[in-house]
């Protein structure tokens, strides 16, 4: 055969194969987030542009009411991506998501580690509260966009330590805003950090970022499933220390029938190169594979497990596959 032809034949042999491997792949996809102002929405849409780049396809975030809404959209198939935290996806499994109770949303697949989300206070130093302890009697907190982890866990949390509130809800730069202009005396943050609303907080007033003592954080683990964390130093130029805090995993989540070959690219897209991933967020510091064992809770899909398992000597058994 001459080089010409072969070269050709070789072409041909390529584009089929390039095609064979995105049978059933969407033109387009969406990615769940939350509000504007959180980390979700600044990781979501930064992950989707990066992958949409990657792979020649149209695809980006949307804004959503965060990780319980994105566990419906992803279910029924509504959005293709989405993320969430391991508390919302286990109510979601068992049937008690508020958006849809009853509903067991078990179409939702892990795909990949993304952060842990602190739960953290943040209130006006003008205000004078220092700990959760000074929060006064029937203070106004935020406790973000309604069904998100924060204001499914964080009301609870502040019931366990005997703080008394009214309960105010919305997204967390509206929220920032309201805390600024004195309608707010309290928000209480669960979002991967730095969290960008807390940053311009910083730039634009002082601030204080209250941590928990020993035996709140003590509390609050025996209560919920949650982890010890603590927010570095470095993360808000208010702290002049680490902030004792507590957090909850997140994982990306997709739509468990879209095809493997598919969200093993997409998952190949975000975890192959943390770098790049860090300069979406620095959140992403944790997105790396040796992660993928802190979900105990969603089925794999099985893309995102066959990648896994290939490139991080992942132990997934069978039985947390999709389909296996």
């Amino acid at each position: 055969m001459k080089l010409g032809a072969l070269v050709a034949a070789t072409a041909v042999a390529a584009t089929a194969a390039s095609a064979q491997d995105r049978e059933g792949w969407p033109e387009s996809f969406t990615v769940g987030t939350a509000s504007q102002g959180g980390t979700y929405f600044a990781y979501g849409s930064g992950w989707a542009n990066l992958v949409a780049e990657e792979l020649g396809l149209s695809g980006g975030g949307e804004v959503t009411g965060g990780p319980m809404q994105n566990m419906a959209l992803v279910h029924t198939g509504e959005a293709q991506f989405g993320m969430t935290t391991m508390g919302p996806a286990r109510e979601s499994l068992e049937g008690t998501n508020p958006i849809a109770p009853g509903l067991q949303m078990t179409n939702a697949c892990a795909i990949f580690p993304m952060y842990q989300t602190p739960f953290s206070v943040t209130a006006l130093s003008s205000s004078g509260i220092t700990a959760v302890s000074e929060i006064p009697e029937g203070a106004r907190i935020g406790f973000g966009p309604a069904g998100s982890t924060s204001d499914t866990y964080f009301p609870l949390m502040m019931d366990t330590l005997g703080v008394n509130y009214e309960r105010r809800n919305g997204g967390w730069s509206d929220l920032g805003g309201q805390l600024q202009d004195g309608l707010l005396d309290v928000i209480a943050f669960a979002a991967g950090i730095p969290v960008p609303a807390v940053s311009q907080l910083e730039v634009q007033t002082d601030v204080n970022i209250i941590e928990f003592t020993e035996e709140e954080q003590a509390a609050l683990i025996e209560a919920f499933p949650i982890s010890e964390f603590e927010i570095p130093a470095d993360t808000y130029t208010t702290l002049e220390g680490p902030a004792r805090s507590v957090s909850m995993w997140n994982f990306a989540i997709a739509n468990c029938e879209l095809p493997e070959s598919f969200v093993e690219a997409v998952v190949d897209v975000v975890m192959s190169d943390n770098e790049r991933m860090v300069n979406i967020h620095r959140a992403a510091r944790s997105t790396v594979p040796e992660n993928y064992d802190k979900n105990n809770v969603l089925m794999w899909h099985p893309g995102a497990a066959k990648w896994f398992k290939e490139n991080a000597d992942a132990d997934i058994p069978d039985d947390m596959i999709f389909g296996m």
